[in-house]
């Protein structure tokens, strides 16, 4: 099968499946055996798998559609449609990460003039001081939760800061946005459907208030920015701004969590990195680039074709789903070499990861989650005498925002 589609039939076990025990642990020996017996793999439920780097980023590169308008009638369809109904959470269709060109890059060019690298740049200083706030009470704690403690308030204090956030309630904010992030995982579970639907109508008014109360307490912040934003007469409607809002505020701190907590838990089953990154600071740059393609922060991406698409030199038909493999790609050994499944810090092209996307939805938060997680992990290296895990790794579950939940580690 090497190189081909695996053909299932309904009664075969499937080839992937990541509902399998154990997967949101570790789901790589999974996405091995895919690259090695059927890298394009049409899966009994009639979407597809592509989890190679070549095809992979093909794909994504490809100007297929994010728009599931354009699905072909099938089971993945049905099972979207019968999932939420007329009730789908409004930010999915309205935001850029959910919509084609046109409308994707008119709506990605007005949030880009908020949202650019030099502001980002700008945000340095900043964010340095925001982790050495969190570091205080981590050294000589003795034992911490790298999550709880660095990993999950650092961007959510980012991102709140960069829009210039009112006061809100944030233990329900982050409850809520934790919950919402569950409809981009594949959700059986009636109870967790009506969860999803209840957080997104609450972050929806939240968001909205949030909106109108910067409009009379403006600043010179993104928020004041994508509300100001314009470009020949254009600007973002009322639904739209509070569409791209939820979503960078949601992508602004969810996948950053991963990416800070899956490198560090990287490095110490790394000890050896560790050590080096430690006598090597100016290695960081590359560290975050390896790192992020050690443990993709998000694990695919999904594309529906508009033309018969070849991959690998199999067809898949018009208005198919297909699951781009990120974090598969990320590992694959013709790619990167044989130690694809290793940490190397010096690794010489690990720029060439896939977990930021590409082409025209590639990540628009890339820059600011790269600065924030080579602060934190050069703190993390610089300001402790000695790191080590303590305990088990608590995983958070999800198939797709996948990263730790809670990360025990001593410190001293």
């Amino acid at each position: 099968m090497n190189g081909q589609a695996h053909a299932s039939h309904p009664t075969d076990e499937p080839l992937f499946n990541p509902f399998a025990e154990g997967f949101t642990d570790d789901p790589y020996p999974h996405y091995a055996v895919l690259r090695e017996r059927a890298p394009v793999y049409e899966h009994p439920l009639g979407f597809w798998v592509l989890s190679r780097h070549e095809e992979v980023s093909e794909l994504l590169r490809s100007g297929n559609s994010v728009e599931e308008h354009n699905a072909a009638p099938g089971p993945m369809r049905d099972v979207i449609a019968g999932s939420y109904g007329d009730r789908a959470p409004r930010m999915n269709g309205m935001s850029i990460l959910d919509l084609d060109p046109p409308a994707h890059t008119r709506l990605r060019r007005l949030v880009a003039k908020a949202f650019t690298p030099r502001a980002i740049e700008a945000l340095r200083p900043r964010i340095r001081e925001l982790v050495d706030e969190l570091m205080e009470p981590v050294i000589g704690a003795g034992e911490v939760d790298l999550v709880r403690t660095v990993a999950f308030p650092l961007p959510f204090a980012v991102i709140s800061e960069m829009m210039g956030m009112p006061r809100v309630d944030v233990a329900r904010l982050r409850d809520l946005t934790g919950t919402l992030v569950r409809s981009l995982e594949p959700v059986a579970d009636p109870e967790m459907l009506e969860a999803i639907v209840a957080a997104d109508d609450e972050v929806m008014r939240m968001i909205a208030d949030i909106i109108a109360w910067k409009r009379r307490n403006r600043g010179d912040d993104l928020l004041t920015a994508l509300i100001d934003a314009e470009e020949d007469g254009d600007s973002l409607s009322d639904d739209e701004l509070v569409a791209q809002v939820a979503l960078l505020f949601i992508a602004g701190h969810e996948t950053t969590v991963n990416l800070i907590g899956g490198g560090a838990l990287a490095l110490l089953r790394h000890p050896g990195q560790l050590a080096r990154l430690r006598a090597e600071p100016d290695l960081l740059p590359t560290a975050v680039e390896e790192l992020l393609r050690y443990d993709s922060p998000v694990q695919s991406s999904r594309r529906i074709t508009v033309r018969p698409h070849r991959a690998a030199g199999v067809e898949i038909p018009e208005g198919a789903f297909v699951m781009a493999a990120l974090a598969s790609a990320n590992r694959d050994e013709r790619q990167w070499g044989e130690d694809a499944d290793r940490v190397r810090l010096d690794r010489p092209n690990p720029h060439r990861h896939v977990s930021f996307g590409a082409g025209v939805h590639h990540c628009l938060g890339a820059s600011l989650a790269r600065v924030e997680a080579q602060i934190a992990l050069e703190k993390l290296v610089t300001r402790t005498g000695d790191l080590a895990l303590t305990g088990e790794v608590e995983w958070n579950g999800r198939i797709n925002l996948r990263g730790p939940a809670h990360l025990p580690v001593a410190v001293r």
